[in-house]
This record gives structure tokens, C-alpha cells and sequence, in this order.
């Protein structure tokens, strides 16, 4: 709900960016959204914890409409060229007719809305006297009801990062979280509505200037303080953060759905070499002499010529034609770009060219790409088939360019005009737009930005007054500081800071607590067990999202028992998720770690001794750790490793004596 005004920084700033980075001036602004632990639904009673197979499904097409002011949002018609319909699945548990839109929204839900006041007063924010309900326009599907429900909570405020370094707070909301995205064939979506309506908050940060590095700490340092507030939801999923890019002479880009923090680094350094990228293709074309509408009357504009050439590939040999043109209704059409000759194809930096952002706008009519002349004949068009194309445009000067659009005839000509509107910008340079973050840290894009037109009051739901007296009942749960969290996590479980930080930054956390509550096992083993061999598995190439609570809180109540060894812990969460078992007592039965006793592992011991007495006469005393390796070798997993230990040392003195 919060934007930002380009280039204008914050009053805390972070150091300049580093060196390296030739003086480019790059402003990023965070913004997080973050689920909050509720029990329902931010304006219904639903459940909003886990999803049920769904039982009900039905279909819906959603459509842009007027604001209050008389405009169109520029967002909302570019989903509505996208002609998609929606499909949503649905289930009594965890939504109802709120969700369906068949039913007026209710109450404001009271544990969400004092959560995002405390947000605000841990923010040192200013809590606004009245709280109104506005509708966002947002039309891809996401919302039943073709809007999302936000409310601004609190503007103002800082968050405090290590050395004395404050980042100015630009706005604190509540909204309301979109539906889950099952599918999207390019003619139908289908959403869950399990997600739908579960309580967000929103915190918008003002702009920084500083390495990605730096940017990213202040996304730590904010999700630090949010979970220090045991009020959120923890986990994959249940935070994302966006942010706010330009550079120097740029335009500034909105970069959405960074789920993972390493992300951040990776999707900061691509986009600002994107958008240097675009800055650089802006000044060649600038030498050429071409313009946009915006520099000059309309009519000393030239026109973008665009022609019908499904007769000149109708006999191609290129596979990715004939699988165009094999369907019905569907046609070839050329752009032709005067003066664009070389630029399509150039490339400032790796992987930034004007002929791939041209194709990510092309794919979101639900067409596979384009062809461009500067890396024609190629594909398997062929050579004269590219003259033929030059003839019909009069492509003859060397200077222009022309760019190949197939497809369905009416989504190829929504396409063709994005296209024209996007090379009339391209001597601005860099365009202000919605793009999405990939796995691999780069950016797509998605929408155009959407302005102010897309917000409007919500009529169903009434104001609520915010009055001192409510503030004054919340203070005593305002978090406090993080530092003081850690010095209370190792001192209530004797914790060395490092592991009281792993545990902490963890989605973990509730588990190490309900463990350590409930069994006799030492914090400090706990711990390490959920953190870093969790991690080690993980760098194995394992999904450890998969050991549920639940299978990790029995692992650890069978080692209270005395049923498990230590030991054995790492090696049976590795066997279920490398065998795909949910059942522990499976895993330990194909392991064959069932717990021996006692008498057994004398007997093990007996023999180990018996077997090695040259070496004992040889070494004595010093061959204490090649019979322990020995030893467990064959009882790994199956006895505290401590307790052979003890065993095989009385039983080593009183062979020596």
C-alpha cells in the first residue's frame, strides 16, 4: 500500500555504495510482508492453519473498472488483456462465503489488528487516530473478489540496526494475504483459497543507499524484530519481502516475492545491472536521433509499421513456426523498428539485451517469445526468408529492425502493442515496472506499476478509532530487542551465543521450546540437532522442510525414553527424507537401530578385546580410541556412545591388570 517518491532517501542512511560499483548511486526501500500467528482470518472466523483437500470449486472472470476518479489502473488492464479465466478451489475448513465473495467481509479480526499496533509501537511509528479499510484493485486472480483489503496502521518510525544506524519506517499496514497459485495454463489460473484472507503486515521501509550486503542486513536486523515478537508465523512462505530499486537517471522498479534472504543479494546485484544496462541501450539509441511521445508532439513521432507475414512462414521449415501456425487462428505479424538495427541484440551487460525484456512482456499474453532480425536467420528461418520479410517492410537502409510475433491473432495483437509501447520508452531507459524475483536472483516481468487509481474505500467495513487508552493496554508487548532476546535465550537454556542465534533465526524456534519443555534432553544438544545438522542435511541437497514438528518432537521423546542413541539422530532424519518415511520407528527398523542391551553390549565389547589383544599388548592404554572406533563401528545409533566408552575403559584396566 505504501510507495515511495524515486530517488529520495532516507534521513538514516547507510554508508555509500561500495567502490566497486563506479559511482552508481543504486536507492533500494524493503518492504515485508509477514503473516501473523492468528487464529482466524483477518475478516472472517476461519481456520487459517493448513489446507484440506478441496470440495468446491467454481470458475470466475475478473474485470477492470473505473475509480472514483473516472481512470483505468494501468496494472489492472494489463491483466485484463491477459483474457484468463480463474478457476478456485475451495473447502469448509479454511474459508467460507468471505472468501467466495458471496458474503459481506466481517469485524476487523482484534488479535491481528493488535499485533500490527505493536508492530508499529516496536517501530517507534505513529498509530494513526482512525483506521479505514481501502480496497487495492487486483484483478490477476489472487482475490475472489478482484481487490485486496488493506489499512494503513502507522506511518513514521525507525528501525534500529548494530552501531547506532537507524532506517526510517515509511508506513506500517494490515491487509490481507492473496490466494495460493495451483496452475496457470496461459487460458485458465486456479487458486486456493486456503491462504486467502490469512492477516499480513506490511512494513515499508524508506530507501537506502548502501552495498547489498548492507540492504540485506537491514532485512535480517526487521526479521529479527518481527519474530522477536512470538506474534508472526514462522517458516517458508510466511514472509516475503519486495523492494523498491533505481539507480542514478533511472526509474524506479518494484521487485516482488523474494522469499529466500540469500536471494536478496543475488536479485539486487542483477537488477542494478539491468537497469545500468537499459541506461546504456537509452544513450545509443539517444545518438540515433530516436525519441519517445513523451519528448516530442505526437505527430513527429514515427509509427511502428506492423505487417501480416503468416503467407511468407506459412511453408517454413522452422519447428517453431509450424508449431504456430499448425493451430487454428493463429498468424505471424512483423514490427518493424526504424533505427533499431543492433540494438536489439546488444548487450551491456550479460544477459541484459532490449530483445529478451521485449520477450518477457510477449510471454505474459501467453505467446512463447519473439524473433528479432538481429539474430535472424537462425531457428531454422531461413535466410531468404528473412529477405522476404526485409521486402515487404522496405527494410533496405541497414538501419531498422524488425521483430517476429506469433500466436493466437487476438493475443498477438495485445502483444504487438505492448511491444510498440515499450520500444517508444526505450530511450527513458529504464521503465518503472513490477517485475518478479526467479530462484536463481534475476528479474521478470510481470505488470506495469499501478498508480494511484487503484485505491478506494471499503464501503462494508466501518472505521475503528485508535485511542490512547488501547496503545497504553498493548505497550507491555511491545517486543523487546533483539540483543536482549539472545542474552535471554542463553542464559535460560545455557546456550553459547552462537547456537542462542542459529536456534533463534530458525523456523524452529517454538520446537526447541516445546522439546526442551516436555524431555530431559540438554538445550544444548537440542539445539544443534535442529540447526546445524538440519543445515548439514540440507547442504546434502535435502528437503528438510519435509521432517515435520511432529516427527522431530518423537525422535527426541524416544531418545528421552532411552530408546535411541544420540548417535543415531542425524542418521535416521537423513534415511526419512532420502527414503521418503514419515514413520520414525520405520526408519529405525531399516536402519536396525533397535536398542540393544546391556548384556549385548558387553558381549560386543568381550569379543572386540578378545580380537585385538596383540595390538592391547602393544599399545595398552593407547589403544583406547581404535577399540572405541571399533565398538562403534557395530553399535552406532543403538547406545549412548558415552556409555561404550565407560564400558571399554573398565573392561581395557582390567585386562591390563
Amino acid at each position: 500500500m505504501v510507495t515511495r517518491t524515486p530517488r529520495v532517501g532516507s534521513k538514516y542512511s547507510l554508508p555509500d555504495l561500495d567502490p566497486k560499483n563506479s559511482g552508481v548511486d543504486v536507492m533500494v526501500g524493503l518492504e515485508i510482508h509477514q503473516q501473523l500467528a492468528s487464529q482466524s482470518k483477518l475478516f472472517c472466523e476461519c481456520n487459517n492453519k493448513g489446507a484440506e483437500h478441496p470440495t468446491l470449486t467454481f470458475m470466475r472472470r475478473l474485470r477492470p473498472a473505473l475509480s472514483e476518479l473516472g481512470v483505468y489502473d494501468p496494472a489492472a488492464l494489463f491483466e485484463a488483456t491477459k483474457m484468463k479465466s480463474i478457476r478456485y478451489h475451495s473447502h469448509p475448513s479454511t474459508s467460507c462465503l468471505v472468501e467466495a465473495d458471496e458474503e459481506p467481509p466481517h469485524s476487523v479480526d482484534r488479535e491481528s489488528l493488535q499485533t500490527a499496533l505493536i508492530l508499529a509501537m516496536a517501530l517507534h511509528s505513529k498509530v494513526v487516530d482512525e483506521i479505514h479499510v481501502m480496497r487495492k484493485i487486483v484483478i490477476d486472480g489472487s482475490n475472489t473478489t478482484g481487490f485486496q483489503r488493506t489499512m494503513l496502521i502507522a506511518t513514521g518510525g525507525y528501525l534500529e540496526l548494530e552501531g547506532n544506524r537507524k532506517v526510517g519506517v515509511q508506513g506500517v499496514c494490515l491487509e490481507e494475504d492473496a490466494a495460493r497459485l495451483l496452475s496457470d495454463d496461459n487460458i485458465t489460473r486456479e487458486y486456493a483459497l486456503d491462504r486467502l484472507g490469512t492477516p499480513l503486515v506490511e512494513i515499508a521501509l524508506e530507501p537506502v543507499s548502501g552495498t547489498p550486503q548492507e540492504v540485506l542486513q537491514v532485512a535480517v536486523t526487521l526479521g529479527r524484530l518481527l519474530r522477536a515478537s512470538k506474534r508472526v508465523e514462522r517458516g517458508i512462505g510466511t514472509i516475503r519481502q519486495d523492494i523498491n530499486i533505481s539507480v542514478n537517471e533511472g526509474s524506479v522498479v518494484e521487485i516482488k516475492g523474494i522469499q529466500q534472504l540469500d536471494q536478496l543479494i543475488k536479485v539486487i546485484e542483477f537488477e542494478t545491472a539491468r537497469q545500468r544496462g537499459l541506461i546504456q541501450i537509452a544513450a545509443e539509441l539517444s545518438q540515433r536521433r530516436i525519441s519517445h511521445p513523451s519528448e516530442h508532439n505526437e505527430d513527429e513521432i514515427h509509427e511502428f509499421i506492423v505487417e501480416n507475414m503468416t503467407d511468407i512462414l506459412r511453408r517454413s521449415s522452422s519447428k517453431a513456426v509450424t508449431r504456430i501456425l499448425d493451430r487454428e487462428d493463429t498468424q505471424f505479424v512483423a514490427i518493424k523498428a526504424e533505427g533499431f538495427d543492433g540494438i536489439l541484440g546488444y548487450e551491456p551487460y550479460v544477459g541484459v539485451r532490449l530483445g529478451r525484456q521485449l520477450a518477457e512482456i510477449v510471454r505474459f499474453y501467453g505467446l512463447g517469445g519473439i524473433f528479432h532480425s538481429d539474430e535472424l536467420p537462425n531457428y531454422g528461418i531461413t535466410e531468404s526468408e528473412v529477405a522476404a520479410i526485409k521486402e515487404r517492410l522496405n527494410l533496405i537502409n541497414g538501419r531498422d529492425a524488425f521483430i517476429l510475433i506469433g500466436g493466437d491473432r487476438d493475443r498477438v495483437q495485445f502483444a504487438a502493442d505492448a511491444i510498440i509501447q515499450r520500444m517508444n520508452q526505450a530511450t527513458r531507459g529504464v521503465v518503472p515496472e513490477t517485475r518478479a524475483a526467479t530462484l536463481d536472483g534475476k528479474t521478470i516481468f510481470i505488470r506495469p506499476r499501478p498508480g494511484s487509481s487503484r485505491m478506494y474505500p471499503e464501503t462494508d467495513v466501518l472505521p475503528i478509532k485508535i485511542d490512547d487508552l488501547i496503545l497504553e493496554s498493548l505497550k507491555g508487548s511491545v517486543p523487546k530487542s533483539f540483543d536482549s532476546y539472545i542474552q535471554d535465550l542463553m542464559q535460560r537454556y545455557e546456550l553459547n551465543q552462537k547456537l542462542a542465534l542459529e536456534i533463534f533465526d530458525s523456523d524452529r524456534l517454538k520446537l526447541f521450546e516445546d522439546i526442551i519443555k516436555n524431555t530431559k534432553v540438554q538445550p544444548t544438544f537440542v539445539a544443534s540437532k535442529i540447526t546445524e545438522d538440519l543445515t548439514s542435511l540440507r547442504r546434502k541437497g535435502l528437503n528438510t522442510d519435509r521432517l515435520s514438528d511432529q516427527t522431530i518432537k518423537i525422535v527426541f521423546q524416544l531418545l528421552d525414553k532411552g530408546d535411541l542413541a544420540k548417535e543415531s539422530i542425524p542418521i535416521i532424519l537423513e534415511t526419512m527424507l532420502m527414503k521418503d518415511l514419515d514413520d520414525v520407528k520405520q526408519a529405525i527398523q531399516i536402519l536396525g537401530l533397535e536398542q540393544i542391551s546391556e548384556i549385548e553390549v558387553n558381549e560386543i565389547i568381550d569379543k572386540i578385546i578378545t580380537d585385538n589383544m596383540a595390538l592391547i599388548k602393544e599399545k595398552g592404554r593407547d589403544s583406547l580410541g581404535t577399540l572405541m572406533g571399533r565398538s562403534m563401528s557395530l553399535l552406532r545409533g543403538r547406545i549412548d556412545g558415552k556409555k561404550v566408552s565407560s564400558i571399554l575403559k573398565s573392561k581395557l584396566e582390567q585386562g591390563l591388570s
